[in-house]
C-alpha cells in the first residue's frame, strides 16, 4: 500500500480546489491511502458557510466514485440542524465508510464561534480492509491523552491547517506520536502562505518522509516495520 499526504493550497475558488483534489486522487495508484489537509476544498470560509456547505455536499458523491481500490480521507464542512461541524470523511471502494467531527476546536482561530465540537467517543480505531486506522484532526494532535485512544493503530491520519509559527510543534508532535504508538503517522497540512507545510509520513521507528516543496508526499506502508518495533521494544501494544 502507498501512504500519501497531499500538501496543497486552498484558494477562495472552491470549484478549483475540488478539481485540484480530484486531479491528485486520480493520479495516485491503486491500493493507496490518501490524506488531504483539513477543509481542503473550502478552507474555513466563515463568511460563506452556505456555499462551502453546498460544494462539500457535492464533493461527497464524486469522492465515493473515486475511491475504487483507494482509501481517501479528508475533512468537509457539515451541518446538523443549525450547527456546523468540521467532519472527517473516509471513502473506500465506492462507499463512505466513516465520519467523525473535530472534537478539540482551535480557539485562537475562532473555531469555537463558528463550529460545534464533535463527540470525543468518535476518536477511536476503525478497521478498513484489515488496516487499523486512527484519526486526529489538527489541534487534537496536541492532546496526548487522545493518543492512548489510538493505541494499536497501524496508521494514524492527521489532516491539518497548522500555522507557520508553530511548524516545529507539528513536526515534533507527529514524530513523537509515531514513536509512542509504534505505528505510521500520515500528516497532511496546507501549503498556504501562512501555513506550516510539514506534510509527510513517519514510520514506527520515527523515520520521516517530508518535503515542503512537493504537493504529494508518499512512501510505502510496511506492516513488518510495525511488528519489528513492537517486538524490539515491547510496550504491550498489539
Amino acid at each position: 500500500m502507498n501512504l500519501i499526504a497531499l500538501q496543497s493550497k486552498t484558494t477562495e475558488d472552491f470549484a478549483r480546489n475540488l478539481l485540484n483534489l480530484i486531479f491528485h486522487i486520480k493520479n495516485t495508484s491503486k491500493n493507496s491511502l490518501i490524506v488531504a489537509h483539513e477543509l481542503v476544498i473550502t478552507g474555513y470560509s466563515y463568511d460563506d458557510f452556505e456555499a462551502a456547505l453546498e460544494i462539500s455536499n457535492q464533493a461527497i458523491q464524486q469522492l465515493i466514485e473515486l475511491s475504487t481500490n483507494k482509501i481517501i480521507s479528508l475533512t468537509l464542512l457539515t451541518k446538523q440542524g443549525s450547527s456546523f461541524y468540521n467532519t472527517l470523511h473516509i471513502f473506500y471502494n465506492n462507499e463512505l465508510i466513516h465520519t467523525q467531527s473535530k472534537h478539540k476546536l482551535f480557539l485562537l482561530s475562532d473555531e469555537g464561534k463558528y463550529f460545534s465540537s464533535g463527540n470525543e467517543d468518535d476518536i477511536k480505531l476503525i478497521e478498513v480492509d484489515g488496516l487499523k486506522i486512527g484519526i486526529l484532526i489538527c489541534f487534537e494532535l496536541r492532546f496526548t491523552e487522545l493518543w492512548g485512544k489510538l493505541r494499536g493503530a497501524d496508521v494514524i491520519l492527521i489532516p491539518s491547517m497548522w500555522g507557520k509559527p508553530r511548524k516545529e510543534h507539528l513536526e515534533t508532535l507527529s514524530k513523537a506520536l509515531a514513536i509512542a504508538n509504534q505505528c505510521y503517522v500520515v500528516v497532511s497540512n496546507s501549503s498556504n502562505e501562512d501555513m506550516a507545510n510539514g506534510s509527510g509520513i513517519i514510520d514506527p521507528f520515527g523515520n520521516e518522509t517530508r518535503d515542503d516543496a512537493k504537493e504529494v508526499v508518499s512512501t510505502k506502508f510496511d506492516a513488518e516495520q510495525i511488528k519489528k518495533i513492537r517486538r524490539y521494544i515491547n510496550m504491550g501494544i498489539k
